[in-house]
């Protein structure tokens, strides 16, 4: 085998200090993964608490202005403080090995970047014990979120430390850009770099080219707010509709920044388990870019209804995002089809992505059509169609690529199990929740209320969505004992225990402070497998 010799450099410190200093891409990796758990919790409990109180007509345990707090603070803190952040972890960590890098390009920038999360995510929740947490919904609409509307602290807050959330993704984004562009192996172009950094890439553009809009307008929320602005008040000469388009062309490409690395991971399980090569690898690479691009290209089809934007341009443009999406789809169900498939838990969850996400982009598709969405805009519908997009793409994505990297960040094997049992009670609480919210919809159920009437005939499926939220947070039981005891008594996991292809998987488990001494050749884009087999690359590529 060919091998490039590396430089070792001194083997960090492990203690508290350490951690806390550290510029380490791994470590910083998992505290990402620690920082996303713990807001995870506190999201996870605000949408039992909003699903508590719709499980019945009435206002049994909260009144409508905690409400309003509770599904603002769930998704703003779901989106920006775990999602994000949690597929942040999984690039930070992986990244790096899978070019064949010592680190990323700017250790310290890539540790500021974290510590910001945190340090925003207590500036953003400190409003519940301040006079009340933001209560304008995650997308802040004016003039719900004018300081008339709004009179508290939270929404300056909200703003506050979304800015700063902003600034950390934007700092993470130069940093991935540079690595990629700067720091590859030799011999790893760009057509041999995996399909997880290429989606990282994608997303870090995506980043760079739409934060500092939605920063912008938060700023000019802020000075509305505080100092007597009129960017967003139509009685003093500003628009309502101005906030819109702003928020939404970055809050479109928000979904792809959560989508493309959580699909960068399935694409990375699917081959190992399936024990083929990626079907169709450039066909994925131009997808992604594809998908990158037309992002930019439909953020108006959420404000059909304003009747302030071109309806048919940003209906059509709906319509043609999902070709590339269309083209990944077929690619994945192509790498299983006649593969030796092996079905552990990444697996489990990387199928699970597949079918979940379908269903998230066909009724995303569903919607297009610009009739179609005036009936069902700010439905529940609606809130169907993001959770099955971002529950039942980005998070299985997560979860998948938990249980494919744990072994190697931690050299320890997750129970089997367990991680079933997870999966189980994950995806079944997953379509006991969301499912029934498209029924809702078509019947009318509009988002953001805190009470029904008893006659309207929601109450057994607003029961059954209640039902499946809780069995959500409880399959997380079963996850966390799973990573505890396999901490401590867990199997030896091994360089390589699922035979897997990219360079990450070619140094210990968990790598050394250095992470490489030797590469293998690089010939093609697995070249994990080329070493394994004695080939060249050419001979399959």
């Amino acid at each position: 085998m060919a091998t490039t010799a590396l430089r070792p450099a001194a083997r960090s410190g492990t203690g508290i200090y350490e951690w806390l200093t550290t510029t380490d891409h791994k470590k910083i990796g998992i505290l990402y993964m620690i920082s996303s758990f713990v807001f995870l919790a506190i999201g996870g409990l605000l949408a039992l608490g909003v699903r508590a109180e719709l499980a019945q007509p009435g206002l049994q345990f909260l009144d409508e202005s905690t409400y309003n707090q509770l599904f603002t603070m769930h998704a703003t803190i779901m989106i920006f403080w775990v999602i994000i952040p949690f597929l942040g972890a999984i690039g930070n960590y992986v990244v790096p090995l899978q070019l064949g890098a010592p680190d990323m390009a700017f250790p310290r920038i890539n540790a500021l970047s974290f510590w910001l999360i945190p340090f925003a995510g207590i500036i953003v929740l400190s409003g519940f014990v301040l006079g009340g947490a933001a209560d304008a919904g995650w997308t802040a609409y004016p003039p719900v979120s004018s300081i008339k509307y709004s009179p508290g602290p939270g929404m300056n807050l909200w703003i506050m430390g979304l800015i700063l959330i902003g600034t950390s993704s934007i700092l993470g984004a130069v940093n991935f850009l540079v690595t990629i562009f700067r720091m590859r192996a030799p011999g790893m172009t760009l057509f041999r770099m995996p399909i997880l950094t290429w989606t990282v890439l994608v997303t870090a553009v995506l980043v760079l080219m739409a934060t500092p809009v939605l920063t912008s307008a938060l700023i000019m929320l802020f000075i509305d707010r505080n100092f007597g602005g009129s960017f967003f008040d139509p009685a003093t000469g500003g628009s309502a509709i101005l906030w819109q388009n702003i928020f939404w062309f970055y809050s479109h490409p928000a979904v792809y920044i959560m989508v493309l690395p959580a699909m960068g991971v399935i694409s990375e399980i699917l081959p190992v388990f399936s024990r083929k090569p990626l079907f169709g690898y450039k066909a994925f690479v131009f997808a992604t870019a594809g998908i990158g691009a037309l992002g930019f290209s439909v953020w108006a089809h959420h404000m059909f209804t304003t009747g302030g934007v071109f309806l048919p341009f940003f209906s059509i443009m709906t319509f043609f995002i999902a070709i590339p999406t269309g083209v990944k789809m077929f690619n994945w169900v192509a790498t299983m089809w006649r593969g030796q498939l092996i079905f552990s838990t990444p697996m489990l969850f990387a199928i699970g992505f597949l079918s979940m996400f379908l269903i998230g982009g066909i009724n995303g598709v569903f919607s297009a059509p610009v009739p179609v969405d005036y009936a069902i805009h700010a439905t529940y519908w609606i809130v169907a169609h993001i959770h099955y997009v971002l529950f039942g793409g980005s998070f299985l994505g997560i979860m998948a690529g938990l249980y494919f990297y744990f072994p190697k960040m931690t050299g320890k094997m997750l129970d089997e199990r367990l991680g079933k049992i997870h999966f189980v009670l994950m995806y079944v609480g997953l379509n006991l929740t969301f499912m029934p919210m498209h029924l809702l919809g078509l019947s009318g159920m509009p988002r953001r209320i805190a009470d029904y009437s008893p006659t309207a005939g929601w109450n057994d499926l607003n029961l059954i969505a209640t039902i499946g939220g809780f069995t959500i947070g409880a399959s997380l039981l079963p996850l966390l004992w799973n990573i505890y005891i396999s901490l401590r008594n867990g199997k030896a996991a091994g360089d390589d225990p699922w035979e897997a292809n990219t360079l990450e998987w070619a140094t210990s488990s968990p790598p050394p402070a250095w992470n490489f001494d030797r590469l293998p050749a690089i010939t093609s884009e697995r070249p994990l497998f080329d070493a394994r087999h004695g080939r060249s690359g050419k001979d399959h590529a």
